[in-house]
């Protein structure tokens, strides 16, 4: 049975009514799993986890659209989080029985049934990427919302799907196929904004830090504190245990405090032995061959400060 993962993120993170009205959608669907959606009101966003058969992914999909269509006005969203559209971005992920290449086809298929049903033109991204300006989401979402009123007009930024003009209350999707991405964020106790503004600028690919890593900064009004906000595009070659060091050593310089971490979405276990084995080396205990998800929770929560963590927040438990 082919199975991909989605993670569609729209644009509402703090009316709850609102959230629930759009999530109603999705625990109805009998096809498709929902593995879990995570609201952040500082974001103002939510970030939804699916599994299951790719063709019931897209109908689910365009059901979100619909809603999400009725429900949210970016004219008056505003947040942390960068977004251009009410679905910011929807990827596919393979998961069982289905190749990267498939993946790009259903991610296509799903941009244009969506600009053909509801008027909001598409950008594909990353491995579905038709221009390699487009492979990372970051560039084609520079300008946000506000700003891709006027950006959509340059030639150079023609839609994939759609005319050149953002829809004026939904704004713009990028939809796109890529492979585990681990959204991480490290929890810095200031409220001041600059040393996470410094130490992203240190592990970000971008300003010439790690290879695979996007990075920035971000105040969380609700925590009181701030955060260096990432995407790990690639945990094989960067692992998380390495920027999390990273960012351990340069907050020193900073003379500010790491309290920990979180996980938006899902990780693969993978991830999570890759850098406990680093911890155990550190510490001379031998890695044992089988670790349970129980145990590998305990651990990264030791280790690497994971806070609101547990074993449905591992893509392994649902499989």
């Amino acid at each position: 049975m082919k199975i991909v993962e989605c993670v569609p993120n729209f644009s509402e993170g703090r009316d709850i009514e609102k959230i629930n009205r759009i999530m109603d959608v999705v625990k109805t669907d009998e096809h498709i799993k929902l593995v879990n959606y995570e609201s952040d009101a500082d974001y103002n966003r939510t970030v939804v986890t699916l599994i299951g058969d790719p063709n019931h992914m897209i109908n689910l999909i365009l059901k979100m659209v619909e809603v999400c269509l009725k429900e949210i006005d970016l004219n008056k969203h505003s947040g942390e989080h960068a977004r251009m559209g009410a679905i910011d971005v929807i990827p596919f992920i393979p998961i069982s029985d289905i190749t990267m290449k498939e993946c790009i086809s259903y991610s296509e298929k799903c941009a244009e049934l969506i600009y053909e049903k509801y008027d909001i033109p598409c950008f594909l991204y990353a491995e579905a990427a038709r221009f390699e300006d487009r492979k990372s989401l970051p560039s084609i979402r520079k300008g946000e919302f506000e700003g891709m009123k006027d950006k959509i007009k340059d030639p150079h930024w023609l839609p994939d799907f759609g005319k050149q003009e953002i829809h004026p209350t939904f704004g713009c999707i990028g939809v796109g196929a890529r492979d585990f991405l681990v959204a991480y964020n490290i929890d810095i106790a200031t409220e001041d904004e600059s040393p996470a503004k410094k130490m992203a600028r240190t592990i970000r690919k971008s300003s010439g830090g790690f290879q695979y890593v996007q990075a920035g900064p971000v105040y969380l009004e609700n925590r009181k504190h701030t955060q260096v906000t990432m995407n790990i595009l690639n945990y094989k070659k960067n692992p998380i245990y390495r920027i999390f060091e990273t960012i351990k050593m340069e907050a020193k310089r900073y003379h500010v405090e790491v309290t920990g971490a979180e996980i938006v979405g899902l990780v693969p276990k993978d991830a999570l032995v890759r850098s406990l084995k680093y911890y155990y080396a550190c510490n001379n205990l031998e890695f044992p061959e089988s670790i349970s998800l129980k145990e590998v929770v305990q651990d990264v929560k030791k280790y690497m400060l994971f806070r609101d963590f547990d074993e449905t927040k591992i893509i392994d438990y649902f499989l």
